[in-house]
């Protein structure tokens, strides 16, 4: 009879132990984010004449519906798009299909030379999506919500 209470008692610390109301609930938050070997920041050189992909991605549960994002190219006033470079995609947005989670954005660089005392930047900012989900790291800094190219 004492095993028994022994048994019973072990079986209801073990349900008492297997039901914590303060367990850590994960992350589940969409959101897209851009960057280059974990950088928000690349240097590009002034000869350089290629085309290139830049990944956006996006981080989440399986989507079962298309997500659009839009994006914008800032550029500062030492560059000029169509003499420096050219942004291939077209229309500024992306449009990921159910189930896929990464989308380039086509950049080609274009060989010109540039004045050292200007901004040589371009930077792709990501400003939107139909589902309203986060741009950039989850997080106060948004870090990786944009990706910002220094022409030298």
């Amino acid at each position: 009879m004492k095993a028994l209470y022994i048994c019973a008692m072990l079986l209801v610390g073990l349900f008492l132990t297997g039901c914590n109301k303060d367990e850590a609930v994960p992350y589940d938050n969409p959101f897209f984010y851009i960057h280059e070997n974990n950088s928000s920041e690349i240097r590009i050189a002034s000869n350089r004449n290629e085309t290139l992909n830049y990944l956006v991605y996006f981080s989440g549960k399986r989507q079962f519906d298309p997500m659009t994002l839009t994006y914008e190219v800032i550029v500062g006033n030492g560059l000029q798009e169509g003499r420096d470079f050219e942004v291939v995609t077209p229309e500024y947005s992306l449009t990921f299909a159910p189930g896929i989670v990464e989308m380039p954005i086509k950049i080609r660089w274009i060989p010109h030379a540039i004045d050292p005392e200007k901004d040589n930047s371009v930077t792709i900012k990501l400003s939107s999506n139909n589902k309203g989900y986060i741009l950039g790291l989850p997080g106060p800094n948004k870090v990786q919500a944009s990706l910002r190219f220094i022409k030298f």
